[in-house]
């Protein structure tokens, strides 16, 4: 994200005295807790220093806030953003947080010129209602009824990240300064063909789920009504959704595929059982309990006993769509 982060700045400061803005407001939605809570909104403020270095300008008094759901840890996050205030010779004028889901309206109109959102995107507002209404399961235990079912889940899925996507872009427009910007990633697929099993990004901890299921660790009642409300669009399907909601041009898109230049024998069952782990466990324990300990054994145990699996993971191509639009 940084080079479209780079130059969503650069379009914002422009180059002439009477184009530079007196004052930018910046925020990262979903910024969680950890030590890249400051990533975007610091490659922010850095690509703002260097573009008014560059044409001899003083910087303008920049606001950085950040936002995440309500129960996040905001303790660090704070403590963060007065170290980021502090360094950056006082041209960061104002920090602060703002609690909530990036799904209802989080600032006041025209007041953003900036928004960013990593990873985000993909995390639905709810399961589909067509699967949760018609008590139909998103990982059937059945391989043919699977199968079978594959499209109508495909579709529920689509359809319910088609209208929070949507939803998002309106309530974005609404805050964002006339041409402000923002800059989105989130994890996708390569194209609109389903190239393999894993079509569902959460497939892989649905298929552990199951074996669970299976040798009676989790009831099979809850099992059928476990929804992961995660969804990856392709690069077409995301701009299909921009153009028609009809706020944003794009400016810049890409695809890339976060694992092409790892090392394939770092995917070892230990690194995959944990790495499952760090995405879904809030989801699961909320749903089943605390049984990510038997999780993390159980798939490791597969992943170890059947090869097959393991390689079927490695191989698979992974897509991170990262898009920059400006509000028209």
């Amino acid at each position: 994200m940084k080079p479209l982060i780079e130059a969503a700045i650069g379009d914002l400061c422009g180059s002439s005295g009477t184009s530079f803005p007196g004052k930018m407001a910046i925020t990262d939605l979903g910024c969680s807790s950890g030590p890249n809570a400051l990533t975007l909104v610091s490659t922010a403020v850095e690509a703002i220093m260097s573009h008014c270095l560059q044409f001899q300008h003083p910087p303008p008094e920049v606001s950085v806030l950040l936002n995440d759901l309500p129960h996040n840890d905001f303790s660090m996050v704070v403590k963060s953003l007065v170290t980021l205030r502090q360094s950056n010779n006082k041209s960061v004028f104002m920090t602060g947080v703002t609690p909530g889901t990036f799904y209802e309206r989080l600032y006041t109109s025209d007041s953003m010129h900036l928004i960013l959102n990593s990873r985000g995107l993909h995390w639905l507002s709810k399961a589909p209602e067509d699967l949760t209404r018609n008590h139909i399961p998103a990982y059937d235990m059945d391989q043919h009824a699977r199968h079978e079912r594959l499209p109508i889940v495909r579709k529920a899925y689509a359809r319910q990240f088609r209208k929070d996507f949507t939803l998002f872009l309106k309530l974005r427009a609404k805050e964002l300064v006339p041409g402000g910007r923002m800059v989105l990633s989130l994890v996708g697929r390569c194209s609109d063909v389903i190239a393999s099993n894993f079509f569902h990004i959460w497939e892989t901890a649905a298929q552990i789920l199951s074996v669970m299921a299976s040798e009676g660790v989790i009831a099979m009642e809850k099992f059928d009504s476990f929804y992961i409300p995660m969804y990856g669009p392709s690069a077409e399907e995301l701009k299909e959704i921009i153009e028609e909601e009809g706020s944003f041009s794009i400016r810049d898109m890409r695809v890339y595929d976060p694992t092409a230049d790892m090392d394939r024998a770092l995917f070892t069952p230990s690194w995959l059982a944990k790495q499952k782990r760090a995405i879904f466990e809030p989801i699961i324990v909320e749903h089943f309990g605390a049984i990510m300990d038997e999780f993390v054994r159980v798939m490791e145990r597969r992943l170890s006993l059947e090869g097959g699996m393991q390689d079927d993971h490695a191989r698979t191509s992974r897509a991170v769509l990262a898009v920059s639009l400006a509000k028209a």
